[in-house]
């Protein structure tokens, strides 16, 4: 049986933000998918206030974005949930809404946003709060 390879982690360096972000998602970042992650989390909780945001990308291939706050923020979602997330949490919740929201138009970037959802689903599941945002996801 094989033994599977653990999803990690790399921080995105200042200077390589807008060429893994273009690589990723090319215009279509900086107009859909960034200010959607914003929208998203702004919904979710009442905390966030804006700044800054790390970049990372994954070693499946996976990117997503979270607050660099150490802040904890209290989250209500429409599906019920209510609970208290870390940024890099929340982040990585308001990826998988705003890959899954974008991802239903049948374009090529639609279809980037599918496959960026599963893969940062799959790091997700081995995230220390995996339970928590399945919660507020499902």
């Amino acid at each position: 049986m094989e033994k599977s390879i653990a999803i990690s982690r790399t921080l995105v360096a200042e200077d390589q933000r807008l060429s893994i972000t273009e690589r990723l998602f090319s215009l279509h970042f900086p107009f859909k998918l960034e200010p959607t992650i914003y929208t998203i989390t702004e919904n979710l909780t009442n905390d966030y206030r804006g700044g800054y945001w790390h970049f990372y990308t994954l070693n499946n291939g996976g990117f997503y974005m979270a607050s660099g706050s150490d802040q904890t923020f209290h989250v209500i979602c429409m599906n019920g949930f209510e609970g208290n997330l870390s940024g890099d949490t929340l982040g990585i919740t308001a990826c998988l809404y705003a890959y899954s929201h974008l991802s239903f138009s049948g374009s090529g970037f639609a279809q980037a946003c599918g496959e960026q959802y599963h893969l940062l689903r799959e790091f997700m599941l081995e995230h220390e709060e995996a339970r928590t945002i399945l919660r507020a996801i499902d």
